[in-house]
């Protein structure tokens, strides 16, 4: 009876010393990873992907300031020439920017024809199309520019992702990254509407629909009706201005489209860009020689061994 005891009050022993080491190692991995960066939160690498950083006051800080500042210097003052190879970024990133550009200016000149009411939108659609000077042209570069740069931005989002581009330190412009993919899908979305054809209204009624189920802030979503929403209050009744598809939804849209998301979007492009040029430039492979650049040596024949 001894014998066993001992053995189990020896295993116990060991389990206890274990759960101590355990505890240990879980309380310096605390200390170090939440305790001491809340005490100096500016010294994190989330602090310094998101805001700027002050240089220590050396010459090669104060250089490296100079260098590393978007307005002084757009393009870094070295690069990885692996990295900008088309083959490898797809030029996806400059082909959507080109993309808003062009969605910009003709968006602009569009409003010069384009009333939003019920009842004038579409007549506006018809008499730019068929009686204004290069209209169907304004109009169609208008469209397919927003469809290609609804392509280009997934193809952007995706190479990123491929080549790992949204790790650290560059996980705070992926974020910037994917609000700027949905502002670009709700860019797609709202200007469906504005010709007030029928295409547009049964899509904007689909979608609008779905925002109903939203948790919390649709009536049929989860709580949502605890939060005391119904169908004359919720995001769909935001977002439609009534219940229905109709004047003020048109009106919203517009205001929407033309106005508020690509003043938002704009903001975020900013953020964007200085963080590419912060965060060193565009990420890409880890530097490799060319193989005009590798210096040929005699070769070397290895004798096979025998078994």
């Amino acid at each position: 009876m001894g014998d066993p005891e001992n053995r189990k009050k020896k295993g116990l022993g060991v389990l206890v010393e274990e759960a101590r080491e355990q505890a240990k190692v879980l309380t310096e991995k605390v200390k170090t990873d939440i305790v001491e960066p809340l005490k100096e939160p500016h010294k994190t690498p989330l602090y310094k992907s998101i805001f700027r950083v002050k240089h220590d006051e050396s010459e090669r800080s104060r250089a490296l300031g100079v260098l590393s500042n978007v307005f002084l210097h757009l393009h870094p003052a070295k690069i990885n020439r692996d990295a900008v190879r088309y083959s490898y970024t797809w030029g996806m990133g400059g082909i959507t920017f080109y993309l808003f550009i062009v969605l910009t200016i003709t968006g602009v000149l569009l409003m010069y024809y384009y009333h939003p009411t019920k009842g004038q939108a579409y007549d506006d659609i018809i008499y730019l199309m068929s009686d204004v000077p290069f209209g169907r042209l304004l109009r169609n570069m208008h469209r397919w520019a927003a469809h290609l740069m609804i392509i280009t931005v997934w193809l952007h989002m995706f190479r990123v992702y491929l080549t790992g581009s949204y790790k650290r330190p560059r996980e705070f412009n992926w974020v910037v990254g994917v609000i700027l993919l949905v502002l670009t899908m709700l860019l797609s979305f709202t200007g469906y509407l504005l010709p007030d054809d029928q295409l547009g209204f049964w899509a904007v009624t689909v979608g609008t629909n779905m925002a109903r189920a939203t948790p919390g802030l649709g009536h049929e979503g989860p709580f949502g009706p605890q939060l005391g929403m119904t169908p004359y209050n919720d995001v769909r009744f935001a977002l439609l201005g009534g219940s229905i598809v109709d004047a003020n939804a048109l009106l919203r849209a517009y205001i929407w489209h033309c106005i508020a998301i690509p003043l938002i979007a704009g903001v975020f492009m900013g953020v964007h860009f200085w963080r590419v040029r912060k965060d060193g430039g565009i990420s890409g492979p880890a530097p490799v020689m060319l193989e005009s650049e590798i210096k040929k040596g005699p070769t070397v024949y290895v004798a096979p061994q025998q078994g």
